[in-house]
């Protein structure tokens, strides 16, 4: 994401590439800390009165206690199989949608039209690939069953056997449970995200003038910040959505149907905050997420342009 803006965007094998890498790295730093929040979101814990719902500590601890340390990468192979696509797709229609919106004139993309583009590419993430590869991930998370004990046997044995499980007992369409939850969350989380990563490496490059590009370390940064602004913006939608994709229902309920009962289940029985059960560790899950994501894409795509001995190029630009 170079400062200029006479550039052209990368290949799409670029973009494959470097947001692969990256997306992998984001999953094995962060994985845990995903667990952790999906535990939290579906625990009813602080139901009884006089109690207080399970923290984020407490609930990592009891993971590792109960399950061993490697529970906490339990739907880790469902991510790694999807992240691939996910970056391609996301960088790839990102940079799509921003050029059908830029200035025909200049070429320049303004603010709000950043924010659309980002909206458009987290929206075509989550149909095309974040929607099915969480629902898999969540039915793996949720089991707790200790992998110290062989005995102990899970009905997901890995991603590829509980695709093949909810395909055979629920059908096709239990993949794409919550899709429409996922895709606004999705929306909300890149519109924020490409928005402000953009205006905050604008304002960087306003004073270091010098500097044709960022360090990594400052990527990382502005990556942390931007990364931060979605989880708060829409975590009841996550938390719904989380619960959506655990649970099985009756053949023809519907979609809004499910989301309305879950809703209302959770204002009745365990109150507003219930919303916002697992912010924590989705905050710091995703934050630092982007943070690797970005400065990772960044350093690769830039090897991989100086590896390329053509002058002719094409560059991924903002």
């Amino acid at each position: 994401m170079s400062k200029n803006g006479d550039k052209k965007p990368v290949g799409f094998a670029t973009h494959i590439t470097a947001g692969g890498i990256a997306g992998a790295m984001e999953a094995i730093c962060c994985q845990p800390l995903d667990t952790i929040k999906v535990r939290m979101q579906l625990s009813k814990s602080g139901m009884a009165p006089g109690t207080k719902p399970r923290g984020f500590l407490a609930t990592g601890l009891m993971i590792v206690r109960r399950e061993t340390p490697l529970a906490l990468y339990k739907g880790l192979g469902a991510v790694l199989s999807g992240i691939v696509p996910k970056m391609a797709i996301r960088f790839a229609s990102f940079e799509t949608y921003k050029e059908l919106l830029a200035d025909k004139s200049t070429g320049n993309t303004r603010v709000g039209n950043i924010f659309i583009a980002g909206l458009a590419a987290g929206t075509t993430e989550a149909v095309a690939v974040v929607c099915p590869m969480e629902v898999v991930k969540i039915r793996l998370q949720a089991q707790q069953h200790s992998l110290a004990d062989p005995l102990e046997a899970p009905r997901y044995r890995n991603a590829g056997h509980a695709v093949y499980t909810i395909i055979r007992e629920e059908g096709f369409s239990a993949l794409y449970r919550g899709v429409s939850l996922t895709a606004l969350r999705q929306a909300t989380n890149q519109g924020a995200n490409f928005t402000a990563y953009q205006e905050l490496k604008k304002l960087a490059h306003t004073y270091q003038p010098d500097l044709k590009d960022l360090p990594s370390y400052q990527h990382m940064i502005i990556g942390l910040i931007s990364g931060a602004m979605g989880p708060f913006s829409n975590a009841p939608i996550d938390t719904i959505k989380t619960r959506l994709q655990k649970s099985t229902y009756e053949p023809g309920t519907t979609a809004f149907q499910r989301i309305a009962a879950i809703a209302k289940d959770m204002w009745k029985q365990e109150g507003v905050r219930s919303f916002y059960k697992g912010i924590t560790p989705r905050v710091l899950r995703v934050a630092p997420g982007q943070a690797i994501v970005f400065a990772v894409y960044e350093k690769v795509r830039g090897i991989i342009e100086t590896m390329n001995v053509s002058p002719s190029q094409d560059r991924y630009s903002e």
